[in-house]
């Protein structure tokens, strides 16, 4: 049932102080976050839905610490690993976390669409987007991007209007702890420390240290309220021929899909015994080749070993030819549909029948032509429903979803998914 939400000084004032601004974005993310003042205040006052009474969630981290996390009885349900809830989220950069007036205006969009999730940016290339706890984490903080500086005030908020809160983390493309860490970096054959086309340094996925901290992290982010962790850069440096051999002193000869899976493995017993799920991202390609990508993703390696898997299958991403379609970016339904029915079909030869298992990533930005809106965002929706699917996440590298409102429907998520399992419908996200 839609109430009208009352409009909190309260809730503001947690966003001031949760919230930091970000005078300048890289060149990833555009520079202006801010909404419409118009569009903002008509978000926050229509179609918005009452919160459920928080109760109170127990988790704990490997050191021994528990934490009290007040959530509603929504998010409660959707937070058990075994459930398998639909998630229809938007992914929010590190700049726009620290902004109140943006996270306002995304909260706005949550309350009156079937969006029910928010993948918060919490540790980047650019280094944490917290002040960590931890004095040793600390030191891969990173300098100059700002910082969300109340998480748990930021995400009494979120669970205030029932959104699910996703920590994104990612791994291995982690130049900033690579500075910090000079010995945990990819290295050339003279022992000098390998850098990618664009000058960056990756960290070695085989160092064990590594896992700890980006885990670490996870189980620290779970402590302060997140509701699941989503990592993201599971894959080594394209090996181009261009660039020195990238060499790993520690590979013991394991391969790179036994080393990413062993990683995620690791990474899933650890976060599912603090009662989140473990997520990660892969790419579009990964649906669709039989066998491993030459950065070590390979599905039937990863997908045992997660909660959730999320195909970045963006149309734009695929060459001309692709399925044979003259120009994949011109055909969105049938790049999601003939993706998404791949991996459902290796999912279902694996013996994985969790019914939200695979979570798309939908194209919400621009590469080439046509010029991407609604329609296009419909289309990816659609072909993700048809493949037997109820969730996906949208993104934009500025978290600017202006342009593809009207692709999102209005009012309480429903599900539209056609054949597959059933959908957990104690554990679907209602707002109200």
């Amino acid at each position: 049932m839609r109430h009208l939400r009352r409009r909190s000084l309260i809730v503001s004032a947690l966003f001031l102080g949760a919230c930091t601004g970000a005078s300048e974005h890289s060149e990833k993310q555009t520079s202006s976050q801010s909404p419409a003042p118009q569009t903002a205040a008509a978000a926050s006052s229509a179609g918005a839905r009452e919160a459920h009474a928080p109760t109170s969630e127990t988790v704990a981290v490997s050191n021994g610490a528990v934490a009290a996390a007040p959530v509603t009885h929504a998010i409660a349900r959707m937070r058990d690993p075994a459930a398998t809830p639909v998630i229809r989220g938007l992914y929010v950069n590190r700049f726009a976390a620290q902004s109140a007036r943006r996270m306002h205006w995304l909260l706005g969009v949550a309350d009156s669409t079937e969006i029910n999730g928010f993948v918060i940016d919490m540790k980047d290339e650019f280094g944490l987007n917290f002040h960590s706890a931890n004095a040793e984490f600390r030191k891969n903080e990173g300098m100059g991007h700002g910082m969300v500086r109340d998480v748990r005030a930021l995400l009494d908020t979120l669970h205030a209007h029932n959104v699910f809160a996703i920590a994104r983390i990612v791994v291995f493309k982690d130049p900033t702890t690579a500075q910090a860490n000079p010995a945990w970096t990819i290295k050339q054959p003279d022992g000098s420390v390998w850098h990618d086309k664009k000058g960056f340094s990756w960290v070695d996925p085989y160092n064990h240290a590594l896992w700890d901290y980006n885990i670490g992290i996870a189980e620290e982010l779970v402590h302060l309220g997140f509701d699941e962790i989503q990592f993201d850069y599971i894959r080594f440096p394209e090996p181009y021929k261009s660039l020195p051999t990238q060499v790993f002193p520690a590979s013991n000869g394991m391969s790179k899909p036994d080393l990413l899976a062993a990683f995620l493995k690791t990474a899933h017993e650890r976060l599912n015994k603090l009662g989140v799920r473990s997520t990660a991202d892969v790419f579009g390609f990964v649906t669709t080749v039989h066998g491993p990508l030459e950065v070590g993703q390979w599905w039937e390696k990863l997908a045992p070993v997660t909660d959730v898997l999320l195909p970045m299958t963006y149309p734009s991403h695929f060459p001309h030819g692709s399925f044979g379609i003259a120009r994949p970016n011109a055909e969105p339904y049938q790049i999601q549909k003939i993706s998404i029915d791949a991996a459902r079909e290796r999912d279902h030869k694996l013996g994985i029948t969790a019914p939200e298992h695979v979570r798309p990533w939908i194209q919400a930005f621009s590469i080439g032509q046509p010029t991407y809106g609604p329609e296009q965002i419909e289309a990816q929706k659609k072909a993700i429903y048809d493949s037997g699917y109820d969730g996906w996440v949208l993104w934009h590298p500025g978290s600017k979803y202006e342009p593809f409102l009207p692709g999102l429907e209005k009012g309480d998520l429903v599900s539209h998914k056609k054949g597959g399992a059933a959908t957990d419908t104690t554990a679907t996200a209602q707002k109200g």
